[in-house]
């Protein structure tokens, strides 16, 4: 067993041995696998398993579980991968790009992801793996053929991003939006505004570059990296000879237009192209490349897709739900020439003593709009004052699922939204 060898001694090793693994049922041959604690796992109780996988080490913090050399004994294994990601960025000279936000984040990074690579060898986080340890697995996936990497940072509490910037250390960053999200573990609103905001101090004091929407009052007014990268709403005009049902407009620079077409489904996801784009011109990648890239992304994970059940066509923007997102979300939806249209609305979790008058407000929103099938779906909307707005309320997504089975829905445009734990895609078979 080796005992508590320096964060140098130990990037000796994943040198050799460059693959992490903290899944003893996911194991790579040869990789190295952290025993990693959670609230209810322990994978110190696993790290003689993954050994006998194939692992090459294991690093542990429990002594107890240790038979032979192979073990490696730390005081706090998350801690030591989390030194050793922030180790092993250090070795390369490279830009670091952070982008955080409350909403827009994943599909900003992987449109930036999308343009950069295709001048350069990129690195990105994969899928929103943009915590504590996913942010460190990302990093520690940098190879001397890596030009630079895309990081995605999320956060529900304080301190998150600042934490998050020190191991990373980012050479630029971006902030999508702030908006509210979160708020049970922030406290208020003005808790997510110091938190994101703490990605641009970061920048400042290490005098790193921005990329920053001109038109959002709210970055603009605590923003102050001095090296800012500007996009603007008025890069961006309408296509309105195009039919796609998909979000596409003329993207202006030097008063040229060069039409940009999307898989994306929303208005709201014309500032993440436009931060894309901006992104990209400032790394030197030309307008065909960033038209090609932006054109050939295909979103997933239950993010702005477009499904076609046969019966129904389904915007599937599911993955998550706050005040924000629902309400751009909404307006996209609402405003769009779809003849016949329903909403599915899941609850938006963790608002603290605001969810009642936030998922009210939502109501608010969508009561002015006639011809319209509402499907709401949780306790929290549950929970509301009925009214006589013929709205059909479930508990859980599984009543929600039986009712559409029976009733077979047909002809409609579905708009499903909502938080991660209602599961709202898996209504999708249902309709």
């Amino acid at each position: 067993m080796t005992v508590h060898p320096s964060i140098s001694q130990l990037h000796e090793i994943f040198s050799d041995h460059p693959t992490i693994c903290t899944d003893s049922r996911n194991i790579q041959k040869e990789a190295i696998f952290f025993a990693l604690r959670g609230a209810q796992f322990n994978g110190n109780t696993h790290a003689s398993e993954a050994l006998d996988k194939g692992c090459s080490f294991a690093v542990i913090d429990d002594p107890e579980v240790a038979t032979n050399d192979r073990f490696i004994l730390v005081e706090d294994v998350l801690q030591t991968l989390q030194k050793l990601a922030h180790h092993h960025r250090m070795q390369f000279d490279i830009p670091v790009i952070a982008i955080t936000g409350t909403n827009g984040k994943t599909t900003t990074k992987e449109l930036c992801n999308a343009v950069l690579s295709q001048q350069f060898e990129t690195i990105a986080t994969e899928g929103n793996f943009n915590n504590h340890i996913g942010l460190p697995l990302t990093l520690l996936r940098i190879t001397g053929e890596t030009d630079m990497a895309i990081v995605e940072m999320g956060a529900n509490h304080p301190g998150e991003i600042a934490f998050l910037c020190n191991i990373a250390a980012p050479t630029h960053g971006l902030i999508t939006n702030i908006g509210k999200a979160h708020l049970e573990g922030f406290g208020s609103a003005e808790g997510v505004l110091r938190t994101k905001k703490e990605l641009y101090d970061y920048l400042e004091r290490t005098d790193g570059t921005c990329f920053i929407h001109l038109e959002d009052e709210v970055l603009q007014g605590i923003c102050k990296v001095k090296d800012r990268v500007s996009y603007s709403d008025k890069q961006a005009s309408p296509d309105n000879e195009s039919t796609s049902p998909y979000m596409h407009f003329n993207y202006v620079e030097d008063g040229q237009n060069h039409p940009v077409q999307s898989k994306l489904i929303g208005s709201y996801n014309m500032s993440n192209a436009l931060a894309a784009i901006s992104v990209g011109r400032h790394f030197g990648i030309d307008i065909p490349h960033i038209v090609r890239a932006i054109a050939t992304y295909q979103p997933s994970n239950n993010r702005s897709q477009v499904v076609d059940t046969g019966r129904n066509t389904l915007i599937l923007d599911a993955y998550n739900a706050n005040p924000t997102s629902v309400q751009a979300a909404l307006e996209s939806f609402l405003s769009s020439p779809f003849p016949k249209k329903m909403i599915i609305l899941g609850d938006m979790l963790e608002l603290g003593d605001q969810s009642a008058t936030e998922h009210a407000k939502v109501l608010d929103q969508i009561t002015q709009y006639d011809d319209l099938k509402v499907i709401l779906v949780g306790e929290e909307f549950s929970g509301l004052p009925k009214s006589d707005s013929g709205y059909h309320r479930f508990t859980s997504t599984e009543q929600a699922k039986d009712w559409l089975s029976r009733e077979k829905p047909s002809g409609y445009t579905v708009l499903l939204k909502g938080s991660r734990k209602l599961k709202l895609e898996t209504l999708k078979d249902s309709l």
